[in-house]
């Protein structure tokens, strides 16, 4: 970014900073184009978010390709290049969006060709489980799916099908956002009263980051803790580590090779944007997070059976891996997974900033004290309140972009409850910081209530749940 010197974007005029947006929008598409290194890209568009927030800071509205400032008359040439400008971007690696609403999930549906849980779906899962639905598909948390009636029919016909979820351990710390899919998956396997896999991807975690082996094992069995606090059925359960398991699972890797052949490394390069740079171990990886989803892979489970279809619960980042194995299941005989997607948990600082293990202030972690998950909400959480309570009364809140309400859409359970909380919010009759309040309320007891059934989970527990084995349902 040649025209502005950093620590500059302050004290730029408007049309300055628009024109910095474009030349760095540029160098981002080019840095994309050119296959440069995920840091690169990611720093360049850190840069370019940054120069948007400025902008918007400055003009008092967001950035429009084609559209200076003061100058309206261009807007309806726009066209094409803002959308792209305006574009989110998401892969297993990277979620990024210039929106402090956040992703735009309808766009994503369209562009990943899922489908979107309506009112229907949500219906039909109550009327085979005869549960009220989980929050998280009351409020639209998992919003899209692949194939989800296909597993109600086989509920509903008395046809089994088995549970896959994950978990990447880059790191012994575990935040609230981490558990959304293990929250999920605990109330699908109740309900529906079926076995579940926990793919833990150790080798996964080696081959990205800067770890070793023991590392990366010794994250995955940390982390394991915190997914047995979650409450799983130790009959129903398997969780496994790549790096244990591979080796001693033939009938996994056979399925690992399986996949293997029939991808390309032109149809891995386009799906997850490896380039030529990148180790043989990266390429060949996601062979290893689709082979769960055959059931065959556990043979201690479902004997040499290959035809259970598997349910993978996860947030929409991980689909371009089972987008994958669907494509290659049918030409390897086996069903395809079906999927249920789950949306981002926002950052403290905003939902277009993402949430880091390495930095401790941009999330609620699962170690917090109270005194901490308090400090950290009342100071860090991203407010859509007004700068004046004054103006606060008059023009209300904005739960679109508030965080401590995105965050109670996550975890208060009592749905008029949060929607007078919405109300009062939004009318001005709620302040931030009573807000504010309400969210430390909710989270406190939840943590500290983790934090203890995480202290009853015992090293030879641990052992229990990791150890292939038989597991206990009820069909033929």
């Amino acid at each position: 970014m040649a025209d502005m010197p950093n620590g500059e974007q302050g004290c730029a005029s408007p049309l300055e900073l628009f024109n910095s947006i474009a030349a760095q929008g540029e160098l981002v598409r080019s840095l994309k184009a050119g296959k440069a290194s995920k840091d690169e890209i990611d720093s360049a568009v850190k840069m370019l978010l940054s120069l948007k927030m400025s902008y918007k800071a400055t003009v008092g509205e967001d950035y429009k390709a084609h559209c200076p400032p003061g100058n309206p008359a261009l807007e309806s040439n726009s066209g094409l290049d803002a959308a792209e400008a305006e574009e989110d971007f998401v892969d297993p690696w990277t979620v990024q969006t210039s929106s402090a609403k956040g992703i735009d999930y309808d766009k994503l549906i369209v562009r990943f060709g899922s489908s979107k849980i309506d009112k229907e779906l949500v219906n039909r899962i109550e009327r085979a489980t005869g549960q009220k639905p989980h929050r998280f598909l009351r409020r639209g948390i998992f919003f899209s799916h692949r194939d989800m009636n296909q597993i109600l029919d086989a509920y509903e016909n008395k046809k089994p099908f088995y549970l896959y979820t994950g978990r990447g351990p880059s790191s012994e710390a575990m935040h609230v956002g981490h558990l959304i899919p293990f929250i999920f998956t605990k109330w699908l396997q109740d309900v529906f009263n079926v076995p579940l896999v926990i793919q833990m991807t150790d080798d996964e975690k080696y081959l990205w980051k800067d770890l070793t082996l023991d590392q990366a094992y010794g994250y995955a069995v940390e982390n394991a803790k915190d997914i047995i606090a979650c409450g799983f059925d130790i009959n129903k359960t398997f969780i496994f580590s790549d790096l244990d398991y591979m080796g001693m699972s033939p009938g996994f890797y056979k399925n690992v090779v399986k996949i293997q052949k029939h991808v390309t490394f032109n149809q891995v390069k386009g799906i997850f944007g490896f380039t030529d740079s990148d180790s043989i171990g990266k390429i060949s990886f996601p062979a290893i997070q689709a082979a769960p989803s055959f059931s065959n892979s556990f043979p201690q489970i479902f004997r040499d059976r290959a035809d259970i279809q598997c349910l993978i619960p996860c947030a929409i980042d991980q689909d371009p891996y089972f987008r994958m194995t669907r494509d290659v299941a049918p030409r390897i005989g086996y069903p395809k997974p079906a999927l249920l997607h789950s949306t981002f948990f926002p950052a403290l600082q905003g939902a277009q900033t993402k949430m880091s293990a390495s930095d401790p202030n941009s999330s609620i972690f699962l170690t917090d004290t109270a005194k901490q998950i308090k400090t950290k909400v009342n100071k860090h959480a991203f407010s859509g309140g007004r700068d004046t309570v004054e103006e606060h009364r008059q023009f209300g809140g904005n739960c679109d972009v508030d965080v401590s309400f995105m965050y109670l859409t996550f975890f208060l359970e009592d749905d008029d409850k949060l929607e007078q909380i919405r109300k009062d919010y939004t009318s001005g009759d709620m302040l931030t910081g009573e807000l504010k309040k309400t969210l430390i309320e909710v989270l406190q007891p939840l943590i500290a209530e983790h934090q203890a059934r995480r202290k009853e989970v015992t090293d030879e527990i641990v052992k229990e749940f990791m150890t292939p084995r038989k597991l206990s349902y009820d069909f033929q």
